[in-house]
């Protein structure tokens, strides 16, 4: 099965994800950071990475923006619950710069494992 670099500062948030992804047997490897992310992503890429946007020492999209740089073909789907006031918010700013997909928190377990599943499939996932 694959591997998720799984990024957020909330705990409470990695929790909830990391018991969602493993009971569908995914693996996951979590960090706190952007810093921490891209760090563990460099030692041993992962086959999708779920990052959130508002982040304590480097935020979501400046993590988007390098990982996309050094990696290319990384693939990136972008979660946050912040900057909803924003016309268009962060999340379409985050799929401009390279995510494949996003979802607003909080998020709807059933569509994210579907997407999950698609993304990793190599399938398009839907908007």
């Amino acid at each position: 099965m694959s591997t998720i670099l799984l990024i957020d500062d909330d705990y409470a948030v990695r929790l909830s994800l990391r018991m969602l992804l493993e009971d569908e047997g995914f693996t996951v490897v979590e960090a706190e950071n952007g810093e921490e992310g891209i760090a563990k992503y460099r030692d041993n890429p992962t086959d999708l990475v779920i990052t959130d946007l508002f982040m304590p020492k480097k935020e979501g999209i400046e993590t988007i923006t390098d990982l996309k740089a050094a990696f290319p073909d990384a693939r990136i789907v972008a979660i946050s619950g912040g900057g909803k006031h924003i016309p268009g918010g962060f999340l379409v700013f985050a799929r401009q710069m390279g995510a494949l997909h996003t979802f607003e928190k909080p998020i709807d377990p059933e569509t994210f494992l579907q997407t999950i599943h698609q993304l990793l499939n190599g399938a398009p996932a839907a908007t």
